[in-house]
C-alpha cells in the first residue's frame, strides 16, 4: 500500500510550470487591454473589444490545457500523423482565394462564421509531433526533411517568412537533438539560410525590412517607421516607466501595437525592471521546458518536449529581438502575450503536454 501511494504522488504534473503559463496568460490579457485599447476604440467603438475576443481564446485555451496535460503523453504519437495531415489541408486551404482571407499582403486566416483561424499556427504543433514520431520510430532521414519542406513551402506561398523561420528553426533544432550525422544537419542549414536570403531579397518587402534593420535612419517616415516608433518607445520607458496605461505609443503611433510589437507599450509603461520581470517569466518558462526535455522517459517525450520549447522560445528570442533592433521585423507575435485567439489556444495546448511528460519524468 505504502509503495502504491508512492507511486500515485510521482504521477503530478510540475506545479511551477503550470502556475507560470497561468501568470503569463494573465499578464497578456492585461497588456492587450492596455495596448489595443486606441485601436478597438478607433475602429469596433469598444476599447474592450480586442482583449474580450482575447478572453474568449483564453478560456477555450485553458480548457485544452487541462484536457491535454491529464492524456498521456503517448496518445499524441498515435495522433502525429493524422493531425499533421489535417493541418497540411489547412495551410493548402488558406490559400485558396475564396476561402483565406488576405490580410496586409498575405493570406494566412480562414474564417468560419465569426470565427478566425490561423492554419500556420496549429501546423507549429502538429509538426513538432510528427517530427517527435519520425525520431521514436527511427525513420530515415528524408522522414524529417520531406514534410518540413512541404510546409516551410506552403506557408511561404501565404507569404509568411516569420513563421517559416519559427518552424524552420524548431525542425532544425529537433533534428539536432535526434543525433543524425552532423554533416547532414550542417549542409541542410546552410542550404536553408540561403535559401532565406534568396527569398529576403526577391521580394521587395521583406528585403525592404533586411535593408531598414541595416541602416534604421533611412526613409524614418516611411520604410523605418515602424522600428523608430517601437525604439521611441522604449527610450521613453527609461528605467520605471511612464506608468500602466500612461503609453502615448499606442494611439495609433505604433503599427501592431497590440500584436507584433506589444512589448514596446509594455517596455514604455513599466520601464526597463518591469520588461525584465517579464523576459525573467519568459526565460523561466524555457527552462523549464528544457528541463522536462532532460528529464523525459522516452526518444517521442523528449524530442517532443524539445521541440514545443524551442518552438516558443524560438519566438520569444525573434519578437524581443526585433523589439530592440537586435534582428530585423519578422512579424512574429511575442508568445502568451501578444493578441491571437489561434496563437493563444496552440500554445496553451503544448503547455498542456509538456505538463503532461512532466509527469513521468526519470529521476
Amino acid at each position: 500500500m505504502e509503495k502504491l501511494r508512492l507511486s500515485k504522488q510521482r504521477v503530478v504534473w510540475d506545479r511551477t510550470l503550470f502556475f507560470l503559463i497561468l501568470t503569463l496568460t494573465v499578464l497578456g490579457f492585461i497588456a492587450i487591454a492596455d495596448a489595443s485599447a486606441p485601436q478597438a476604440l478607433s475602429s469596433f467603438n469598444d476599447k474592450y473589444y480586442f482583449v474580450k475576443q482575447q478572453l474568449v481564446w483564453g478560456a477555450i485555451g485553458i480548457v485544452v490545457l487541462l484536457v491535454a496535460s491529464k492524456i498521456h503523453y503517448t496518445f499524441w504519437e498515435k495522433m502525429a500523423l493524422p493531425l499533421f495531415l489535417i493541418s497540411l489541408l489547412g495551410l493548402i486551404i488558406v490559400l485558396i482565394p475564396s476561402i483565406g482571407q488576405e490580410a496586409l499582403g498575405a493570406r494566412r486566416w480562414i474564417f468560419i462564421g465569426p470565427v478566425s483561424i490561423q492554419p500556420s499556427e496549429i501546423v507549429k504543433l502538429s509538426l513538432v509531433l510528427y517530427l517527435a514520431k519520425v525520431y521514436a520510430k527511427g525513420k530515415r532521414l528524408i522522414s524529417y526533411f520531406l514534410p518540413l519542406v512541404i510546409v516551410l513551402a506552403l506557408i511561404m506561398l501565404q507569404p509568411d517568412l516569420g513563421t517559416a523561420l519559427v518552424i524552420g528553426g524548431t525542425a532544425f533544432m529537433q533534428i539536432f537533438v535526434s543525433g543524425i550525422n552532423p554533416f547532414y544537419f550542417l549542409g541542410t542549414l546552410t542550404i536553408g539560410g540561403i535559401a532565406s536570403f534568396v527569398l529576403i531579397m526577391i521580394s521587395d518587402y521583406r528585403r525592404d525590412r533586411l535593408l531598414t534593420f541595416l541602416q534604421q535612419t533611412r526613409d524614418p517616415l516611411g520604410k523605418s517607421y515602424h522600428i523608430r516608433q517601437i525604439l521611441l518607445a522604449l527610450g521613453s520607458g527609461g528605467l520605471l516607466g511612464v506608468g500602466l496605461g500612461e503609453s502615448r505609443q499606442k494611439y495609433l503611433f505604433l503599427p501592431e501595437a497590440a500584436t507584433d510589437s506589444i512589448f514596446a507599450v509594455i517596455a514604455e509603461e513599466v520601464g526597463f525592471l518591469g520588461s525584465l520581470v517579464l523576459i525573467s517569466l519568459l526565460a523561466f518558462f524555457i527552462i523549464k521546458g528544457i528541463k522536462i526535455a532532460k528529464k523525459a522517459p522516452d526518444n517521442f517525450s523528449k524530442l517532443l518536449a524539445v521541440g514545443i520549447t524551442s518552438w516558443i522560445g524560438l519566438q520569444i528570442f525573434l519578437n524581443l529581438g526585433s523589439m530592440v533592433a537586435l534582428v530585423p521585423l519578422t512579424g512574429v507575435p511575442l508568445p502568451f502575450i501578444s493578441y491571437g485567439g489561434s496563437a493563444l489556444t496552440m500554445i496553451l495546448f503544448a503547455g498542456g503536454i509538456l505538463l503532461n511528460i512532466s509527469k513521468y519524468e526519470k529521476g
